[in-house]
């Protein structure tokens, strides 16, 4: 089931974005008189079609992307019987070239767009809610297996990072930081202050499956928010609202304190000592074979919550949207300088389905796809034929140069273009399969 629900937010979302980007080439294209021969979501074979005017309008079985097909343009398609006939003036090709320029920008510029209505909409709706670093710092970090790697230990209270204060707990695992050369954390241990250092190939570790979970989190403080009823919690008379003092005379302070001791106490008889309204009481509790007593905890830590008006909204969304790309920059300097894997780095479909996540949740929905319009449009800006960005390139050239590319030339370039997505779309997916075993 949750396949089928990843699987199905992943068609409705790559649609939305993949439809708007080719809308942008068609507005562009009608809006300085070309003639549209076909607009499609999803590649053949088509599940419907439908012509208005000169063109049609369809549905690809394989929504794995799209397509507008301009008369007198070299595309996707290698159609280059119609280029041998003479040029219309509602071709592509007919055209100055700022106007073939500004039909090209059209998806990406829309896909911009898109990510950053987006971002400035839950900045509006959702606000901001985070633990501030004074909070944070109150009791420090909790240190799992990737955080000790590095050198970090729990109890460490972080200063900043690269040198520069920060304001939220989630800043320190931020792309920013993750992708950046030379960085390192100041840290407060035991009054003393130490650096440490995150290896310029650590986003490499960080990135794969699960790992984000293995680096650090806070502190929590805590009480008991539920009790299992007929657990050993319950049958030990351990209520909502208890705060758990001692563990066999051990003081309990933070809730990771309490699950490192449990670990190590399965199958045995604890006593906790609990203040319940002011009044310390003594339970007797026996510990399951699974080290769990059959309780939740209630988070007791002070979460900052920050709502924005409309205007304060705009360039904090704005901004946002931007900093995906500015991320996706130093992602594929950091693949090229050989500092981390594409294999790791890189995701298909199948990867890409697994952000949504197994359940359906339309703000985490609406989240991942102005992520990925962001992602679009930057992969489409890149200098590829096939892709915008290649086209953009050859355009650029022949305004500045004012020497037009042959249609033999282009129709070649888009040929090694094709072949090189079809390498790089084969190796995502190739890739995708080989992380689920």
């Amino acid at each position: 089931m949750e396949a089928f629900i990843m699987t199905g937010q992943l068609i409705l979302g790559l649609s939305i974005l993949i439809g708007l980007h080719e809308l942008g080439h068609l507005l562009a294209a009608k809006t300085f008189g070309m003639r549209i021969e076909q607009f499609s979501i999803g590649f053949p074979p088509k599940i419907w079609s439908k012509k208005f005017g000169d063109t049609e309008y369809s549905f690809g079985m394989i929504p794995l992307g799209g397509f507008v097909k301009i008369s007198g343009m070299i595309d996707e398609s290698l159609d280059v019987t119609a280029m041998q006939a003479e040029p219309q003036p509602y071709e592509f090709r007919s055209k100055p070239a700022w106007q073939r320029l500004i039909v090209m920008m059209g998806g990406i510029i829309v896909n911009v767009i898109l990510g950053i209505v987006i971002f400035i909409g839950f900045k509006y709706t959702q606000g901001d809610t985070y633990l501030s670093k004074q909070e944070l710092n109150k009791y420090g970090i909790i240190a799992y297996e990737l955080g000790e790697s590095i050198g970090l230990k729990t109890g460490d209270r972080i200063l900043d990072i690269n040198g520069k204060d920060y304001e939220r707990f989630r800043d320190l695992a931020s792309p920013a930081v993750l992708l950046s050369n030379d960085g390192y954390f100041t840290v407060d241990r035991d009054g003393q202050r130490i650096t440490i250092t995150i290896p310029n190939d650590f986003v490499d570790d960080f990135a794969e499956e699960n790992n984000a979970q293995k680096f650090i989190f806070y502190r929590l403080i805590f009480d008991v928010g539920a009790v299992i009823e007929g657990s050993p919690a319950d049958l030990g008379g351990l209520q909502v609202g208890d705060k758990i003092r001692t563990l066999n005379g051990a003081e309990i302070k933070f809730y990771d304190q309490l699950q490192a001791s449990m670990d190590t106490l399965a199958g045995t008889e604890i006593t906790l000592l609990i203040d319940r309204s002011n009044v310390k009481k003594s339970l007797t509790i026996q510990v399951n074979d699974e080290g769990k007593i059959g309780f939740r905890a209630n988070q007791l830590n002070k979460i900052s919550k920050v709502k924005y008006t409309f205007s304060e909204s705009i360039p904090l969304g704005t901004e946002l949207a931007f900093s995906i790309i500015w991320d996706n920059i130093k992602g594929f300097k950091k693949i090229f300088a050989g500092e981390v894997s594409a294999s790791k780095s890189l995701s298909g479909p199948i990867g890409i389905a697994k952000f949504f996540g197994g359940t359906w949740d339309w703000e985490r929905f609406w989240r991942v796809t102005g992520m990925l319009s962001m992602v679009l449009a930057f992969m489409n800006f890149l200098p590829i034929p096939a892709l915008d960005g290649g086209h953009v390139v050859f355009l650029t050239w022949e305004m500045v140069t004012g020497k037009k590319p042959s249609d033999t030339f282009l129709e070649n370039a888009q040929k090694i273009g094709m072949i090189l997505l079809l390498v790089l779309m084969s190796y995502a997916i190739l890739n995708d399969i080989i992380k689920m075993f």
